[in-house]
């Protein structure tokens, strides 16, 4: 079965996007000067061929852990745990004896304690993910799991180490050069967003046995035309990741500040979360953008469904299915009357008319909703999703006249909380701290 868009409720009659649409032509030339001059990976993916290599090298030294520590933070985890949670759910279930995947992805003293406390460090590999090197957050539970390392496994220490940071320089590259530990490259202007179909979301993902070459040749299938030398408006026009480009942005110019990320394919949830930092922190800048909120059926339409269909009229939709999941066991023939219509029927066909029902209910309540049908859970699909979520995500940045490959605001918070723990430099952003932390505060017990 294909995987299609349907736009028959996405509101067109209520935006313009003829005034975005008609700039195909430009952002076509943008697309071949960005892709010409490499600045566009997630495009291009101009590394797949060495990376795969890569995996393929890497393959049998992973057959020798049961476990993999994940040290990473936002784009460093939140693919992978997207995939994990997509095409590994055995870890979640009862009985699992095969291989597991934590994922460090916060300051949490009790959880990486846990880590340390409980799983066999001659059975872990440790992989650290920072394209810079310096995220404290990440680089700093690094200090002390290579301690832990160190303590257990002696001198065999960095061989349960792998690192996926820049190619030639940072802190990281160092520690790689300096004891001989494996190392994997981010490459060039792949933001962390945008990086799940490299080392940093791949090396999990072929530990836990998906099938690497299907996700990076789904995605290949949605960006290979936008990187296409000969792209031009007309071919621009017809790619489905600039209509829906052209769709956000003339949602924001309507005041739909809000975009909700729908998800009906139960394991997918967590894409959810990836999806709320591309868009957020591609498109939250200059006092503009629109926020996303991830959402999941069934579950989502017993709590933050009533205000999405009764709250305030600022939301879109961007809602997730596939037909072909699991029929699952059946329902009883002898069930009590009040459930007759679902006797004998499978239990997969219910989450299948709740996702009707809730598309239908949005729609009526005057969300515009584009939904994303997709022939089958499968890591293909999830490299097509990627691909085109991220492509629009750029786009719609394009559109909007902002930077999608930047992150202004995220950094400030970075340098206030070094100045915190008082790293060398940063004498403005003390200052200010100080001025924060002696100011009158407001406080009351409750």
């Amino acid at each position: 079965m294909a995987d299609i868009l349907d736009w028959t409720n996405a509101d067109l009659n209520r935006l313009d996007m003829a005034a975005y649409e008609a700039r195909a032509d430009e952002m076509a030339a943008r697309l071949k000067q960005e892709t010409g001059a490499g600045r566009l990976p997630f495009l291009t993916m101009p590394y797949e061929a060495e990376l795969k290599a890569q995996l393929a090298d890497l393959e049998g030294f992973l057959k020798g852990f049961d476990h993999m520590l994940l040290l990473g933070i936002g784009g460093s985890a939140l693919g992978a745990r997207a995939l994990q949670k997509a095409f590994h759910p055995g870890q979640d279930q009862p009985g699992h004896t095969g291989r597991s995947l934590w994922i460090a992805d916060n300051v949490d003293a009790y959880a990486l304690a846990a880590y340390m406390e409980k799983l066999p460090p001659e059975k872990t590999v440790v992989v650290t993910v920072s394209k810079s090197g310096g995220t404290i957050e990440t680089v700093g539970q690094y200090f002390i799991v290579k301690e832990w390392m160190r303590g257990t496994l002696g001198d065999d220490w960095a061989k349960h180490m792998l690192l996926v940071t820049d190619e030639k320089q940072g802190f990281l590259r160092g520690e790689a050069d300096g004891f001989g530990i494996r190392a994997l490259p981010v490459p060039d202007n792949l933001g962390g967003r945008y990086s799940v179909l490299s080392a940093v979301g791949l090396i999990p993902a072929l530990f836990l046995g998906m099938d690497t070459d299907a996700l990076m040749a789904g995605a290949r299938e949605v960006t290979a035309a936008l990187a296409d030398p000969g792209l031009d408006g007309g071919k621009l026009a017809a790619q489905s990741a600039f209509r829906l480009a052209a769709w956000g942005a003339a949602l924001m110019d309507k005041g739909f500040a809000e975009m909700i990320f729908f998800t009906y394919i139960p394991l997918w949830a967590s894409f959810g979360d990836w999806f709320a930092q591309l868009w957020a922190e591609s498109l939250g800048k200059e006092g503009r953008g629109s926020q996303p909120v991830p959402a999941v059926g069934v579950t989502d339409q017993h709590s933050v469904n009533q205000m999405f269909m009764d709250g305030l009229r600022n939301k879109a939709c961007l809602f997730l299915t596939c037909p072909n999941l699991p029929a699952g066991p059946k329902f009883p023939s002898d069930l009590p009357d009040q459930f007759a219509y679902v006797r004998g029927k499978d239990f997969g066909e219910l989450i299948q008319a709740e996702g009707l029902g809730t598309r239908m209910a949005l729609s009526e309540s005057g969300v515009p909703l584009v939904e994303i049908r997709l022939g089958a859970d499968s890591p293909r699909q999830a490299g097509k999703l990627i691909g085109l979520l991220g492509a629009a995500t750029i786009l719609t940045g394009w559109l909007m006249g902002i930077n999608p490959l930047d992150q202004p605001a995220v950094e400030l918070g970075k340098r206030l909380a070094k100045a915190r723990m008082n790293a060398d430099g940063l004498e403005k952003e003390k200052a200010d701290l100080n001025g924060f932390l002696t100011a009158d505060r407001d406080l009351r017990e409750f």
